[in-house]
């Protein structure tokens, strides 16, 4: 099984990710939390834990780990230090690791922070964020949902490389998304929109690499 990181574990969506996880047969989870009393939560689910602050060195963090998700966010409240610079400081550790692969929770709007009315600063650090990334010789996905709701989970969405709409998505189909992409037939350093839809999200994300295939091929 690899070892998958998930930064940002004690979040609404993380949590969601955690639990995909050891519900799987292919990965561990290891949350990462930024306060000690956080552990705890995890360690009675059997879930192996990290402390670490995106604000601080991250090293320790990554120690043996395979893969790493990225879905911390500051709320709006630092967005710079940890949606921005704490994403930075997380791939630049898992570069000097030779982590296998970062999966990157972005959000819509990032390649256009301008646009995005009130929500300019939080837009250019995720973009600032995506483009580090993107720059790292590491192998990524990045996932740009609409807003995210707290609705239940449907198994389907609705995914392009550029969606030219806004709306909607759960948490939890965003959670399986990113789980879905952590599996080595995943389509590989490439950036995709994710809204509420019809498709189901395994079958969603094949099209999309089957589409980057015939590209390679032309």
């Amino acid at each position: 099984m690899e070892n998958i990181l998930i930064a940002g574990a004690n979040g609404t969506t993380g949590k969601k990710i955690v639990n995909l996880l050891k519900a799987s047969q292919y990965f561990n989870p290891i949350a990462m939390v930024r306060k000690e009393e956080q552990l705890e939560q995890f360690k009675v689910d059997g879930v192996e834990t990290v402390l670490a602050d995106l604000t601080k060195d991250l090293t320790k963090a990554i120690k043996n780990i395979d893969k790493v998700i990225f879905a911390a966010g500051s709320g709006g409240e630092n967005v710079v230090e940890v949606d921005q610079e704490g994403a930075k400081r997380l791939i630049d550790v898992s570069k000097m690791a030779d982590v296998k692969k970062f999966v990157m929770l972005s959000s819509m709007g990032a390649d256009n922070p301008e646009a995005i009315e009130g929500m300019v600063d939080y837009m250019k650090a995720k973009q600032n964020a995506d483009e580090h990334l993107r720059n790292s010789e590491l192998n990524y996905t990045i996932v740009r949902p609409g807003t995210l709701n707290n609705s239940e989970g449907q198994g389907k969405i609705k995914l392009s490389e550029k969606l030219n709409e806004q709306g909607e998505i759960s948490r939890a189909d965003v959670a399986q998304t990113l789980v879905r992409v952590l599996h080595d037939d995943a389509p590989n350093n490439t950036i995709f929109e994710i809204l509420q839809g019809e498709t189901l999200i395994g079958e969603a994300i094949n099209t999309i690499q089957m589409n980057e295939l015939n590209m390679s091929v032309n």
